[in-house]
C-alpha cells in the first residue's frame, strides 16, 4: 500500500513539473516571438476636405409682390394652360394673378373727367384773355388819345382820369386773365398725373412675372383680400432659374482660412444617395452669425444643375477640397504615432538610440524635399527586425487623418511598417479589467446606514 502511494505522489509530482515546464516554454516562446502588427506602404492619393452642412439654394428668387390693394379674383395660365400654381414655369410679362379692378377703374374714369374739366377751364380762360387783350388795347388807345387833348374844354378833367382809370384796370385785368390760364394749365397738368397715376393702379391689378422662371411659392388664393402699405405682400416666389444652383454652407470660424473663391467643392444629398455633385466657391459672406457661441459664415457654393435634379432647399453634406496629392507613397497615421517600448527596439540601436536618430534625420534633411509646398515633417516609423524594431526616419507630409504621407531613403511601396504589437493590446486588456459576465460588480456608493447629507 505504501509503494503505490510512493509511485502515486513520484506521477503527480512529474506531471506538476512538466506542467511547470510547458507554461515556462511558452512564456519563453511568447516573450521571444513578439508579435507586432504591421501594415503595407501603399502608393495612392490623398485628399484633405472640410466638411459642412448647407441648403441647396436658387441663384436668383424674385418675391412677387401687389402694389394695390384688393380681393385676388382670378389667377393666371401657364405655357401648359394650367393655373398657375405651385411648380408652374412661366415666362417675362405673363399674367400670374388678377385683383378686383372696380373701384380702379372708377378711379381712371373720374381722373379723366378731372381732366376734361380742367381742359375746359383752360380754353374758357384763353378765350377770356383774348377779350381782356382787346378791352386793353381800347383802353390804350383811348388814353393816348386823351394824353393828346389833356383836361381841356375838349376835355373835362374827369373824363381824363377815367380814360387813365380805364387804361390801368384793362392791364390789371389782362395780368389776372394770364395767371388764371397758369393756374388752369397747372390745373390740366395734375389732371394728367392723376390720370396716369389711376392708369397705373389699375394696371398694377394685374400682377405678372418680372422674369423668366418657375414658381416655388403660391402665397396668396383666390378670394383672398391683399392689402398693400409700407411693404408689398407677398404673393408669389420665383426662381429665376433653377438649372444653376446654389449651396448655402455654414462654415465654422476654424475652418473658415482655408476656404477661398474658385475652391473645389463636392457635396451629396439625402435625396440622391450614391450621386456625388459638385462646384465651386463663389464668394464668402462677411457678416458672420452665432449660434450657442459658435461662429459660423455663410459661403455660396455654385453648381450646375442643368438635369434639374437638385431641388430647392435640400440638405447638403458638403466637402471643401483643401489639399490633394496623386500617386504618393502613404502609411496609415497610426503608424507615426506609434512607440515602441525600450525592450521592443533593437538591441543594437537601443542603447545609443539618440545618436542615430540624430544622424539619421540629417541624412532625411539632405535627401530630396517632399513635392509638397511646405508643412512636411520629420517623423519616425518602425520595421520589424527579427523579434524587435528598428526605425525609419522619414518626412511626413499632407494627412487625411487616416493616411499621410511620407518620403525617404528606402521607404517602398509595399514595405511594412509596424503600427502596434500584442503587448499594447495585453496592456489595453489590462486598463480595461476583466470581460467576463460572472465577475462580481463593484457597486460604488454610500455605506449602509451613512447619512444623505
Amino acid at each position: 500500500m505504501k509503494g503505490v502511494i510512493k509511485t502515486t505522489g513520484i506521477i503527480i509530482g512529474l506531471a506538476a513539473l512538466i506542467a511547470a515546464g510547458v507554461a515556462s516554454l511558452n512564456r519563453d516562446s511568447q516573450t521571444s516571438a513578439e508579435i507586432f502588427r504591421v501594415s503595407p506602404v501603399e502608393k495612392g492619393d490623398l485628399r484633405v476636405t472640410i466638411t459642412a452642412t448647407g441648403t441647396v439654394e436658387p441663384e436668383e428668387v424674385i418675391d412677387v409682390g401687389a402694389q394695390v390693394a384688393g380681393r385676388i379674383v382670378s389667377f393666371g395660365e401657364d405655357r401648359q394652360g394650367k393655373p398657375i400654381d405651385y411648380g408652374s414655369v412661366v415666362k417675362a410679362g405673363d399674367v400670374l394673378a388678377r385683383i378686383d379692378d372696380a373701384l380702379y377703374v372708377s378711379d381712371v374714369d373720374h381722373a379723366k373727367a378731372s381732366l376734361a374739366q380742367a381742359r375746359a377751364n383752360l380754353e374758357r380762360a384763353q378765350a377770356d384773355l383774348g377779350q381782356l387783350e382787346a378791352k386793353l388795347e381800347q383802353a390804350r388807345n383811348d388814353w393816348k388819345r386823351a394824353q393828346q387833348l389833356g383836361p381841356s374844354d375838349a376835355l373835362s378833367q374827369s373824363s381824363y382820369d377815367a380814360y387813365k382809370a380805364g387804361f390801368e384796370t384793362a392791364k390789371a385785368n389782362l395780368a389776372v386773365g394770364q395767371a388764371t390760364i397758369a393756374q388752369n394749365r397747372g390745373a390740366v397738368l395734375q389732371a394728367v398725373a392723376a390720370l396716369a397715376r389711376a392708369q397705373r393702379n389699375l394696371g398694377y391689378t394685374t400682377i405678372v412675372s418680372p422674369v423668366d422662371g418657375t414658381i416655388i411659392d403660391r402665397r396668396v388664393n383666390i378670394g383672398q383680400t391683399v392689402v398693400a402699405s409700407l411693404n408689398a405682400p407677398s404673393l408669389f416666389l420665383i426662381a429665376k432659374d433653377l438649372r444653376h444652383m446654389q449651396v448655402w454652407v455654414a462654415v465654422n470660424e476654424a475652418d473658415i482660412a482655408s476656404i477661398h473663391p474658385g475652391q473645389q467643392v463636392t457635396f451629396t444629398v439625402d435625396a440622391h444617395p450614391g450621386r456625388a455633385f459638385y462646384g465651386k466657391v463663389g464668394k464668402i459672406r462677411l457678416n458672420a452669425s452665432m449660434t450657442q457661441n459658435v461662429v459660423t459664415y455663410t459661403v455660396e457654393v455654385l453648381t450646375d444643375n442643368s438635369d434639374l435634379v437638385l431641388l430647392p432647399y435640400l440638405t447638403a453634406n458638403v466637402q471643401f477640397e483643401v489639399a490633394s496629392k496623386s500617386n504618393v507613397l502613404t502609411v496609415p497615421t497610426g503608424a507615426l504615432r506609434w512607440t515602441p517600448a525600450q525592450d521592443q527596439i533593437d538591441p543594437s540601436v537601443a542603447g545609443n538610440l539618440e545618436t542615430v536618430t540624430a544622424l539619421a534625420r540629417a541624412d532625411v534633411s539632405d535627401a530630396r524635399p517632399l513635392r509638397t509646398t511646405g508643412g512636411a515633417k520629420s517623423a519616425t516609423l518602425w520595421v520589424q527586425s527579427g523579434n524587435s524594431v528598428r526605425p525609419v526616419f522619414v518626412y511626413a507630409g499632407l494627412s487625411d487623418g487616416v493616411r499621410t504621407e511620407i518620403e525617404g531613403d528606402g521607404i517602398n511601396e509595399g514595405m511594412q511598417v509596424v503600427i502596434g504589437s500584442n503587448a499594447d493590446e495585453r496592456e489595453s486588456e489590462t486598463r480595461q479589467g476583466p470581460s467576463n459576465p460572472f465577475t462580481p460588480q463593484i457597486r460604488r456608493g454610500r455605506a449602509r446606514g451613512a447619512s444623505p447629507h
